[in-house]
């Protein structure tokens, strides 16, 4: 399976290492890929996608991890977010740290 991840931090770098181990392709988004936990997660095997509508095109899900609300409307529903590259099928999983809801309204949106 595809999986793409858009927040590689404190919870983002360790489940995604998790899934390159289990045998998964990962693509990556990071607003600073220059940090070690970044280039550890690409050391490891990870692509690295210049946009979060990037990394939706190359997976079959997406799983984002920013830290706040105005984060995940941008790299979800913003020039170049995860919509702008989704086709029919794609899984979409915020796991955020966000108030519910914002969630329920961006399920309702897309």
């Amino acid at each position: 399976m595809q999986i793409g991840f858009i927040g590689i931090g404190v919870m983002g770098r360790p489940m995604s290492l998790h899934v390159l181990k289990a045998g998964h392709h990962v693509t990556i988004f990071a607003r600073h890929p220059e940090k070690a936990e970044v280039q550890e997660v690409l050391n490891a095997g990870a692509k690295l996608a210049p946009s979060p509508r990037a990394v939706a095109i190359a997976s079959d899900m997406v799983i984002t991890m920013v830290p706040n609300s105005a984060q995940v409307e941008e790299v979800v529903s913003g020039p170049q977010g995860v919509l702008e590259g989704a086709r029919k099928g794609l899984i979409i999983i915020d796991m955020s740290t966000i108030a519910p809801s914002n969630g329920w309204r961006r399920t309702r949106d897309i």
